[in-house]
C-alpha cells in the first residue's frame, strides 16, 4: 500500500470519524435540548401551575373586595338615601306649612278685603249722613236766618247747641256700651286676683285710741304720785317728755304726748311705780332707764317679729328699730305696724297673680308707711320721709317707687307701686279696718250730698252706708233714661275731684215716673 493512499485511508478515517463524532455530538446536543425542553416545559407547566393559582387567589381577593366594596356602597347608599328621605319629609314639611300659610294669607287677604268693603261702605254711610247733615245745617241755617232774623253767628251757636244736646246721647250710649265690655272682661279678671289674694291673707286689726290711760288702784295712789310739792309728777314728766293729767276722773291718769314711744315709756314706768310702791325721784329716774331700755328691746322685737313674719330677708339695724316704733303709731285707730304687714301680704299675693317679684311686693308693702315712724320728730310728710329712709339704706327702687306712689301723688313708675297702692287702699277700706271721727264722717256725709244736688237736673240726694254710697233722685221731666248715665259720672268726677275718702263710693241715679187718676 502506498502512501497516497494511506494519506487518503487516514482522510476517509478523519471524515468519517468526524462526520461520527458530529453525529455523536448532534445526537448529544439533541439529547440535552430535548431535557432542556423537558425542564423548560416542566418549569412553563409549573410556572402556569402557579399563575393559576395566583390568578385563583388574586381572583378570591378581587371578588372579596368587591364585595366589600358593594356593602360599604350599599351602606353609603342607604346612609344618602335616608338623609335624601329626612329632606324629602323637610320638604314635604315645608311644603304644607308653605300651603297653610299661602291658605291663611288668602283667608287674611279676604277678610282685608272684606273689612275694606266693610270700611268702604261705613265711610261712604259716614260720607252721606255728614252730607245729609251739612244739608240739613244749611237748611236750618236758612231757615233760623229767615224767620227770627239770627245774625250767622248766632245761629251757628243754636245750631252747636242742639248737635250737642243730640250727640250726647249718642255719645253716652257708646261710652256706657265699652264700659259695660271693659267691666265684663276687666271686672272678672280684677275680682279673681284681689280675691286670692285677700283670701290667702285675712286677719284681724284691733282698732286701737292714741289715749294712753293708766288706772289707779285707789285715790290715794294719785296723792304719791304727784308727791309732795309735785316732785314726783315734775321728775316723771321731765325724763319721760310726757304730760301727765290729773283731773277729777276716779282712779285714772291720763297720760298726754305727741310721741308714742315715750307715752308707753311713761305708762309702763307708772303702772311699775304702783306696783312696787316706792314713789320718790332717785326710784322715778331708775325705773324710767330701765323702761327706755325694756321698750327698746320691745321695739326691735317687734320689728325682728314683723320681717320674720313677712318673709322679706335681710333689713337694716335701723329701718327694722323703725318698723318696731309703728306699732306704738295710729291712724284713723289703725295699728300702723299691723296695717303694713297686712299691706305686705296684699301686695305679695297680687304681685304672685301677676307674675312679679313676691318679695320686693312684700318689702315694698312692709315700707310704704316707714316715714311715720319719725314723721313727728322730721320735717315733711310721712312720704319724703320714708323716701329719704329708703334711699339712706339703699333699697331697691320699686320700694322707692311704691312709698313715693301709694297715695296717688305722683304716678307709679313699676307695677309693684301699683299693687302697693292697691294694697294700702284694701287694707284701710275694709270693715273695721280704721275708724272715724263723727265730725268728719258728718262733713263727708254733707259734702256728698251738696256735690249730688249741685248738678243740674238733680231734686233730692241721699248719703247712706256711712257715706260708701250716694243715691240720688232726678227730676223726670228733666232727666231722660238716657241722661241718668250723664249725671252718674258727672257727679262721679266731681266726687273724685273735691273729696278725698277710703275705698269707693257708689254713685246711684233713680229716675221714677209716676202717673195718676182718680176714678170717680
Amino acid at each position: 500500500m502506498g502512501t497516497f493512499e494511506i494519506i487518503i485511508f487516514i482522510l476517509l478515517a478523519l471524515v468519517v470519524g468526524g462526520l461520527i463524532g458530529f453525529i455523536a455530538r448532534v445526537i448529544v446536543v439533541e439529547k440535552g435540548f430535548q431535557t432542556a425542553r423537558n425542564k423548560s416545559q416542566n418549569i412553563i407547566d409549573e410556572a402556569n401551575s402557579q399563575a393559576e393559582k395566583i390568578k385563583k387567589e388574586k381572583l378570591l381577593e378581587a371578588r372579596q373586595e368587591i364585595y366589600n366594596l358593594n356593602l360599604e356602597n350599599d351602606k353609603i347608599i342607604k346612609e344618602k338615601k335616608a338623609i335624601v328621605s329626612d329632606l324629602e319629609k323637610k320638604m314635604t314639611q315645608r311644603e304644607e306649612l308653605i300651603e297653610r300659610r299661602s291658605v291663611n294669607l288668602d283667608k287674611r287677604e279676604l277678610n282685608i278685603d272684606r273689612k275694606e268693603e266693610v270700611l268702604d261702605q261705613k265711610k261712604n254711610a259716614i260720607e252721606e249722613k255728614a252730607s245729609k247733615l251739612e244739608s240739613i245745617i244749611q237748611e236750618q241755617n236758612t231757615k233760623l236766618l229767615e224767620i227770627a232774623n239770627f245774625t250767622e253767628e248766632q245761629a251757628r251757636k243754636v245750631i252747636m247747641v242742639r248737635v250737642e244736646e243730640e250727640m250726647a246721647v249718642e255719645i253716652d250710649k257708646y261710652i256706657r256700651d265699652r264700659e259695660d265690655q271693659a267691666k265684663q272682661d276687666a271686672g272678672k279678671i280684677a275680682k279673681e286676683i284681689i280675691s286670692q289674694a285677700i283670701q290667702k291673707y285675712a286677719q284681724d286689726v284691733t282698732a286701737e285710741t292714741t289715749v294712753s290711760v293708766v288706772n289707779l288702784p285707789n285715790d290715794e295712789m294719785k296723792g304719791r304720785i304727784i308727791g309732795r310739792e309735785g316732785r314726783n309728777i315734775r321728775t316723771i314728766e321731765a325724763l319721760t317728755g310726757v304730760d301727765l293729767i290729773i283731773d277729777d276722773t276716779p282712779e285714772a291718769v291720763v297720760l298726754s304726748g305727741f310721741d308714742p314711744v315715750r307715752r308707753e315709756i311713761a305708762k309702763k314706768t307708772i303702772e311699775t311705780l304702783i306696783t312696787d310702791g316706792r314713789i320718790h325721784p332717785a326710784r322715778i329716774e331708775e325705773i324710767v332707764e330701765k323702761t327706755r331700755v325694756e321698750v327698746d328691746q320691745f321695739i326691735r322685737d317687734m320689728g325682728d317679729k314683723a320681717i320674720f313674719e313677712t318673709g322679706v330677708g335681710k333689713m337694716h339695724p335701723d329701718l327694722v328699730k323703725l318698723l318696731g316704733r309703728m306699732h306704738f303709731r295710729t291712724s284713723y285707730g289703725q295699728n300702723a305696724l299691723r296695717h303694713s304687714i297686712e299691706t305686705s301680704f296684699l301686695s305679695g299675693k297680687l304681685a304672685v297673680e301677676l307674675g312679679e317679684n313676691e318679695v320686693i311686693a312684700k318689702r315694698a308693702g312692709l315700707l310704704h308707711d316707714i316715714g311715720k315712724a319719725v314723721d313727728h320728730e322730721m320735717e315733711g310728710s310721712h312720704i319724703d320721709i320714708g323716701i329719704q329712709l329708703a334711699n339712706k339704706y339703699h333699697e331697691h327702687e320699686a320700694v322707692i317707687d311704691a312709698i313715693s306712689s301709694h297715695h296717688g301723688d305722683v304716678e307709679a313708675k313699676t307695677v309693684i307701686g301699683v299693687l302697693v297702692a292697691a294694697a294700702d287702699a284694701l287694707s284701710a277700706a275694709r270693715p273695721g279696718a280704721r275708724s272715724e271721727s263723727l265730725e268728719n264722717y258728718i262733713k263727708r256725709l254733707t259734702q256728698l250730698e251738696e256735690i249730688s244736688l249741685s248738678v243740674s237736673g238733680v231734686e233730692q240726694a241721699f248719703a247712706i252706708q256711712a257715706g260708701r254710697e250716694v243715691r240720688v233722685i232726678v227730676r223726670p221731666n228733666e232727666i231722660d233714661d238716657q241722661k241718668t248715665h250723664l249725671v252718674a259720672r258727672e257727679i262721679k268726677q266731681q266726687i273724685e275731684e273735691k273729696l278725698s275718702y277710703p275705698g269707693t263710693i257708689k254713685v246711684t241715679v233713680i229716675r221714677e215716673t209716676r202717673a195718676q187718676d182718680i176714678a170717680k
